[in-house]
């Protein structure tokens, strides 16, 4: 039918985002490592990870040490076509032995805890909340629409989190062992499924030590490799190498 997915065979493609850059630090551990510095080496192993990944691709919203906003990190993900967005970050909190990792999806009616907040807040601190486009949808639609779409992300998003969450646990400890939902703006996106990696605490000592490691950030991207193309395996997108493989 006209309307039918074109099966191309295209590949999956993996917006992989690393948090913060350029004037933006993010969290600074004891002994001075920057988030955006370890954040940036996970996310790059864990693209040369997808890329290598017959009937994947990965795109970086950044490749360097430079400031995106929030918008812009979403925007760069739509403009390359992604099936799915992934942001990376290794924050901080005020008690030095939290430990752990966790895996974010997003809740429009608040986050699952207290600390969930504050996070998500922290976070959306530098930009405006994202969003579609319905500049030619009726006004009586508009609001159905919203939903519909942020529902099925949601869903999905929780999805992948499950599994990127239980490949997390391989690696080493995770702070919450059920996905937790939060407010961060670069979930917010209607038209891809979108997780938030909080990979460890660089606030904790131990964990920050850890992060600076080469071989401990291979290990987790290779666990977020994993957990994301165990998903696409099961629910390839329409018109994928994937979806032609499963059938």
């Amino acid at each position: 039918a006209a309307h039918a997915p074109l099966d191309s065979g295209r590949a999956v493609i993996v917006a992989v985002d690393a948090g913060h850059g350029g004037n933006d630090p993010g969290a600074i551990g004891p002994g001075g490592a920057r988030e955006k510095d370890v954040v940036l080496g996970i996310a790059r192993d864990l693209a040369a990870r997808i890329n290598r990944e017959p009937g994947m691709r990965a795109v970086l919203t950044r490749d360097g040490d430079y400031f995106l906003t929030l918008r812009q990190r979403i925007g760069r993900a739509r403009a390359a076509k992604a099936d799915m967005f992934v942001s990376v970050h290794a924050d901080s909190v005020r008690d030095p032995s939290v430990s752990g990792a966790s895996v974010y999806v997003l809740s429009e009616k608040g986050a699952t805890d207290e600390q969930a907040r504050w996070l998500a807040e922290r976070e959306n601190a530098a930009d405006q909340r994202g969003g579609v486009s319905l500049a030619n949808v009726q006004d009586d639609l508009k609001p159905v629409l919203m939903d519909l779409s942020q529902s099925a992300s949601i869903g999905t998003s929780a999805e992948v989190a499950d599994r990127v969450l239980g490949a997390l646990d391989d690696v080493g400890a995770v702070r919450k062992r059920e996905v937790q939902r939060a407010g961060f703006v670069v979930l917010k996106s209607r038209d891809m499924p979108a997780l938030l990696i909080e990979t460890a605490y660089i606030s904790n000592p131990g964990e920050e030590r850890k992060l600076r490691s080469p071989d401990y950030q291979q290990r987790l991207a290779a666990a977020l490799q994993s957990g994301i193309v165990a998903y696409f395996r099961q629910h390839p997108p329409e018109g994928t190498l994937y979806a032609r493989q499963r059938r």
